[in-house]
């Protein structure tokens, strides 16, 4: 890419983005992001956590906020250079606690649920704390902490202290998008004194063991809990390493006795991920998440509840087709409450604590994705939509019945229109019927023609719901003139067990099918322009793209793919969760006889077919879909002279992060639609 286009990517006004009342990525990444959340142990506050980004300054900042559980003025806690995090309401709901990093380090501090009476807490060491949470006694704290368990060079040549090398011996070497530190993540426990002030050091629970715990990169406190009495502690933890850990799933539930220092793993046997433990109030069980296959990352997720005393230990949503999360008992124990995806939504439910039958309490087209108990009627919820970004909203648990809270972006979103969404089905290639949502542009006017989008997801089982995303923003795409199609494709969650897991060693079969499917159903309506359409997509949504681009027959102008597998015989040995390539691929390429999914399902095999141009986008962190794809993708278009542009992010992982980037991805990704789907567009070989 020349510098002068480059340049002038970046120089882009807001003005010249978008025309006022449309949304643009300058204007996502002007808007509050509603992050932490947790209600008071009387259920009458609500304090969470919302990061601004400053564009120029390419960083964000999270401050803490508190408002009335019922509604009401909420009111700002923290203005800080640094980001406040961590949550935790003192179990006496006097005192608001939170992790910041204000000097140098990340150190507990407190404050009063006005924001007065501010003092830090700890004095940790250099590396700091995460994952805090109190013992509902609020005698004692869990958090964790990195400890060293490995030797790098200089640890084995002292007198090289400046070589520039690893020495690798054994698989997980590095994870998403981080090499191995040579540390893993502890939990350890620790008393409060009578001054509220964690006293002497805290104990480590997993003394000398080389396991993470929570899992790492992406599990958190919620992987960890207390007894009511704080005397047991619960955490996750795959006590794996190297190419074991590579291949397993098999993380188990661990209880740790803080009297003996004694430690049992309660989902002994259960082979697949076990996670996020939760005690019942009385104390007398434990419930958490199971899924029951091994190797498989995208599995249901069932409720499992173990009775500590009699030892009985069973999943009480066994038969059911609801995939659980955010588990939550309720205040008497009897009941327990979770989030679950169905048909392009997030809703809530309930099942009884002993096992029964499973009610849907909520219902409606949005996302409620996470949420925490105010009273044993009412839940404080995230809440999303396709267009709206999150907000906290008041559930009556008993009739369904939503109160809005926050309205963070108003100012932000005021005058900016929306398209219309809509909820269709569309018959697939087996007779099925698929959801499929469809974004229109803003002002819609059915006797124009427009360019139309194929929206290709990930996951491969990631549902296409009522989210709000940042970069694959729908109405985002829908504010620069075009129809977005959006289908639910065999794979993803929300229709049963069968259509989720349907995908797996089918790459390239019915997914595809059900793609192609969506496309031509919704390009039977006269305002879809039959010559303008373009197909985009990231992570498996990218090796869908570079698949359809050898088999599209002529439906697509234009492709964009970003983090996309294009070459499955040199991605298997380079990933890293070998779990994920076994059970989706089904194997490796030298396995005999080999999977088909290397001959048949091969985008790289279908290259020969490319005769559209194509946009591919990489970064160089993404050690789960490594550069290289992006580069072979890139370079077979090259070589065969297809217009071709490649968008690399040396600093970024399988997700653009940073906001400049991210703006600079929307940007260039926009350009390259104009570029190839508008009328009059400059020719994409062009700079």
């Amino acid at each position: 890419m020349k510098k002068s286009f480059l340049a002038a990517l970046l120089c882009l006004p807001l003005a010249a983005a978008a025309q006022s009342g449309v949304l643009t990525p300058e204007l996502l990444w002007k808007m509050g992001r509603l992050g932490e959340m947790q209600v008071s142990p009387d259920g009458r506050q609500v304090a969470f956590t919302v990061t601004r980004y400053n564009l120029a300054d390419n960083k964000g900042n999270a401050d803490i906020f508190v408002m009335p559980a019922t509604g009401g003025a909420m009111k700002q806690l923290t203005n800080t250079p640094g980001s406040e995090g961590n949550l935790n309401w003192r179990p006496d709901g006097k005192k608001l606690t939170y992790i910041s990093a204000e000097g140098g380090s990340d150190q507990l501090y407190e404050m009063n649920p006005d924001g007065s009476g501010l003092q830090k807490l700890s004095a940790f060491p250099e590396e700091g704390i995460a994952n805090l949470k109190y013992a509902p006694t609020g005698k004692f704290i869990f958090y964790t902490q990195e400890v060293k368990t490995g030797k790098e060079v200089k640890d084995w040549y002292p007198d090289l202290l400046k070589a520039d090398a690893r020495i690798i011996d054994d698989l997980n070497y590095r994870h998403w998008n981080a090499w191995d530190d040579y540390k893993v993540n502890h939990v350890f426990f620790q008393p409060m004194g009578d001054d509220g002030k964690p006293t002497g050091y805290g104990k480590d629970v997993m003394p000398g063991e080389k396991f993470d715990a929570p899992l790492q990169p992406f599990g958190g406190a919620e992987q960890i809990a207390f007894s009511p009495d704080g005397y047991q502690l619960a955490y996750t933890s795959r006590k794996l390493t190297g190419k074991a850990e590579a291949e397993s799933t098999n993380s188990d539930i661990y209880l740790y006795d803080v009297r003996s220092g004694k430690t049992r793993n309660l989902s002994e046997g259960l082979g697949g991920y076990d996670t996020e433990p939760s005690f019942s109030p009385d104390g007398s069980k434990v419930a958490w998440l199971s899924m029951a296959t091994p190797g498989f990352e995208s599995d249901r997720n069932g409720i499992v509840v173990l009775d500590l005393k009699s030892g009985k230990r069973e999943d009480i949503t066994k038969g059911s087709e609801q995939a659980a999360g955010n588990v939550r008992w309720s205040q008497d124990g009897k009941t327990i409450y979770f989030v679950s995806v169905l048909a392009g939504t997030e809703q809530i439910f309930s099942i009884p604590g002993k096992g029964g039958k499973i009610k849907q309490l909520t219902k409606g087209p949005q996302n409620y994705n996470s949420f925490e108990l105010a009273s044993k009627d009412a839940a404080i919820v995230n809440k999303t939509t396709i267009s709206s970004p999150a907000e906290l909203v008041r559930i009556d648990l008993k009739n369904g019945r939503e109160t809005a809270l926050t309205h963070l972006n108003q100012p932000e979103l005021a005058g900016v229109k929306m398209g219309k969404v809509e909820d269709r089905r569309v018959t697939t290639t087996d007779g099925k019927q698929m959801q499929v949502y469809v974004i229109y542009p803003p002002d819609f006017d059915p006797n124009k023609k427009y360019p139309t989008l194929l929206y290709c997801q990930g996951g491969p089982q990631s549902p296409i719901t009522q989210s709000w995303s940042y970069r694959w923003n729908f109405q985002l795409m829908a504010a620069h003139g075009y129809i977005v199609v959006a289908p639910n494709r065999r794979g993803l969650p929300g229709f049963g067990t069968e259509w989720n897991n349907s995908i797996s060693t089918d790459w390239g079969g019915q997914p595809i099918k059900d793609y192609l499917s969506a496309i031509d159903a919704v390009s039977q309506e006269p305002f879809v322009d039959k010559d303008r359409r373009g197909c985009v997509g990231a992570s498996y949504g990218g090796y869908s793209v570079y698949f359809l681009a050898g088999h599209h027959q002529g439906r697509f102008k234009t492709f964009i793919a970003h983090a996309g597998l294009y070459n499955l015989e040199s991605w298997y040995p380079t990933t890293e969760e070998m779990f994920f390539a076994n059970h989706d691929l089904g194997g490796p390429p030298w396995q005999e006889p080999q999977p088909r999914t290397y001959q048949e399902f091969n985008p790289q095999m279908f290259a020969r077919n490319w005769d559209t141009p194509i946009l591919v986008i990489h970064g160089g962190k993404d050690f789960r879909v490594p550069e290289s794809q992006g580069m072979e993708a890139f370079g077979t278009a090259q070589l065969r002279g297809i217009p071709s542009r490649f968008l690399y992010f040396p600093n970024e992982g399988h997700w653009i992060q940073k906001p400049q980037n991210a703006v600079l991805w929307n940007r260039v990704f926009f350009d390259w639609l104009g570029r190839t789907l508008q009328p009059g567009a400059a020719p994409v070989t062009g700079h």
